[in-house]
């Protein structure tokens, strides 16, 4: 029997809002520490994350770094290779490109870009860094969007595979990981349905000739280990704040998994300023217990165990948001892995 203690990966990830540079580049340090796997960066319209993952990876030794996530059109598909291959070779190889498209309203209204093709777009990004650092031509890639001219990458990368983590919550998008990614990064996916899931990264798997079990499932997880009703009263403006005040992804996603009537309420009460504050009491106890995992810590650590049994891989934690770095510190212990 394999010891889970182990193998058992966990990553952690910072948000973006209100982000705290030097409290956590402590937090990546003490992750480095207590033997996490990764910790990830998200960028929205605050901090420039390359940079941010740079000093953390001057301050840690031993723990992966990604970008959690970076978008597909903000920068061009070749400067995203020369981003990669040179924050790698400053981290000696511990480089996680987490890539997504965000959404039109941040592509188009803060980045003025059109939001086009998005999953094309992706998968262009996809094959340029594959190639360049690869060491082939640009024109080579296969790229749909450009007509590259014939660059190549004028260094030697550390690696010439950096893992590529994709952001996706719809099927087309997913099956394309199984093509051509490392790892899914599903957000508020019911953990009861990450099956769905796996079965389109395998359709698209079987596409390339790949061995699906080579994809990592690594999901971005709430964990709130306070235990008791202050737990689920955090759980549940967490998930209404992603169903009604992030658009229509997440209602679409936990819809078509059969939270339609709760969503519908949640998304009405939260649209209405004058109702916002009730939004919160409409997510009910099951959509708790899809969505987060809430308890004592230990409670919290046993309930991420059991549900890599669903094919979780690496669980990436939310860190607290907001918090001194006391409560962060807490957290992180609590929650470390080998326990």
């Amino acid at each position: 029997m394999t010891d889970t203690k182990q193998t058992e990966r966990i990553g952690l990830v910072a948000f973006w809002k209100n982000y705290d540079r030097k409290l956590n580049l402590r937090a990546a340090q003490l992750a480095d520490e207590l033997g996490y796997d990764s910790f990830w960066l998200p960028e929205a319209w605050g901090y420039e994350i390359f940079s941010l993952l740079t000093e953390m990876a001057v301050h840690t030794k031993n723990i992966k770094l990604g970008t959690g996530i970076v978008n597909a059109y903000s920068r061009t598909p070749g400067l995203l290779a020369m981003h990669a291959a040179t924050i790698d070779e400053i981290s000696e190889g511990r480089f996680i490109m987490g890539l997504g498209t965000s959404g039109k309203r941040v592509i188009e209204g803060f980045h003025g870009r059109p939001f086009d093709k998005p999953l094309t777009q992706v998968r262009d990004v996809i094959r340029v860094v594959r190639a360049l650092l690869a060491g082939e031509k640009l024109s080579n890639a296969g790229a749909k969007l450009n007509d590259y001219r014939p660059f190549e990458l004028a260094m030697t990368p550390a690696r010439k595979h950096i893992p590529i983590y994709v952001a996706a919550l719809k099927q087309k998008s997913i099956e394309s990981i199984g093509e051509l990614a490392d790892g899914w990064i599903p957000t508020f996916w019911p953990y009861q349905e990450f099956k769905t899931g796996m079965d389109w990264i395998e359709n698209g798997a079987k596409k390339a000739g790949r061995d699906p079990k080579e994809i990592t499932v690594a999901p971005f997880t709430t964990v709130i280990p306070t235990g008791g009703e202050m737990a689920k009263a955090q759980a549940k403006q967490i998930i209404s704040f992603y169903i009604g005040g992030m658009g229509d992804y997440y209602k679409e996603l936990l819809s078509g998994f059969g939270f339609k009537d709760e969503c519908e309420k949640v998304d009405a009460l939260y649209k209405d300023k004058a109702t916002r504050s009730q939004a919160a009491d409409a997510v009910t106890d099951n959509m708790i217990d899809a969505l987060a995992v809430t308890g004592d810590p230990k409670e919290c650590v046993a309930e991420l165990r059991r549900r890599r049994e669903f094919g979780i891989g690496l669980p990436i934690l939310n860190l607290p948001n907001g918090m001194p770095f006391e409560m962060v510190e807490m957290f992180i212990r609590a929650m470390a892995p080998n326990q």
